[in-house]
């Protein structure tokens, strides 16, 4: 199960009493919202330490952030996109470093829907990759977010995936999304999977092997039986690429 820690930093009383209860049987990973990687206010250092004890309290797997800022003077609570820029890439990693060695350990940073990008002089591909390599973090790969921004900004995303280091991968996240009327796709977590988001994971399972993947919604959150028929689809999917890489190796040996 995935959390966001800024909402669970020293909770008490039932909910913290509920969060040990399944942090001691089901792994635990974060993703948070409020690092604001990209801003140019400082790091919040007192924040991050936090951060460190709720990781280490619950022994969370894997945490990490979003490639995009949040604040400025003051968070904006809104995740916005960076411009795709050499200085851009330079600024976030180091500012990626700086939390890591803070927290004595790696973070998965995920690629961000985006609607619009100021600046602009380097591909989107060029500025997550730039990123991974300069700042020796993980990536959490998030299906939906490459597919929304595919269609909006005119990719293949299947390409896309494929030229990023996979290496990195630490999980991955699939989520619904919202189609409005002139054709632009918004992000939610609110609806769905449709179709193109579930090829386009069990084309990522063919290509690189199965990671371990998280299904999101976040609002329009339907009936638990419903939910569980996405999980049941995730994991028939990942059964299915694992099959297929079995076949494949026996035919080779």
């Amino acid at each position: 199960m995935e959390v966001a820690p800024e909402n669970w930093l020293g909770a008490g009383g039932r909910l913290g009493a509920a969060l040990e209860k399944i942090a001691s049987s089901v792994p635990l990973v974060a993703h948070g919202l409020l690092l604001n990687l990209g801003g140019v206010d400082p790091i919040d250092v007192t924040f991050v330490r936090q951060i460190k004890t709720f990781l280490d309290q619950f022994d969370v797997r894997v945490y990490g952030d979003h490639l995009t800022f949040c604040g400025d003077q003051g968070l904006l609570y809104e995740l916005l996109p960076m411009p795709f820029t050499a200085d851009a890439i330079s600024h976030m990693a180091s500012r990626i470093r700086q939390v890591q060695d803070i927290l004595e350990r790696r973070i998965a940073v995920e690629n961000a829907a985006y609607y619009c990008v100021p600046h602009q002089t380097l591909s989107e591909l060029d500025f997550i990759t730039g990123i991974l390599a300069e700042a020796d973090c993980d990536l959490l790969l998030d299906i939906n977010n490459v597919y929304v921004n595919s269609v909006n900004h005119h990719y293949d995303p299947l390409t896309f995936i494929r030229q990023l280091p996979f290496e990195r991968v630490a999980y991955a996240h699939v989520a619904g999304h919202l189609r409005t009327a002139d054709g632009l796709i918004i992000d939610t977590h609110g609806e769905a999977i449709i179709p193109s988001v579930w090829d386009l994971l069990a084309q990522t399972y063919a290509e690189f092997g199965v990671v371990p993947t998280l299904l999101e919604r976040d609002e329009n959150i339907p009936d638990l039986d419903a939910v569980l028929i996405e999980i049941a689809q995730i994991h028939a999917a990942q059964q299915a690429a694992t099959r297929a890489n079995s076949t494949h190796t026996a035919s080779i040996a």
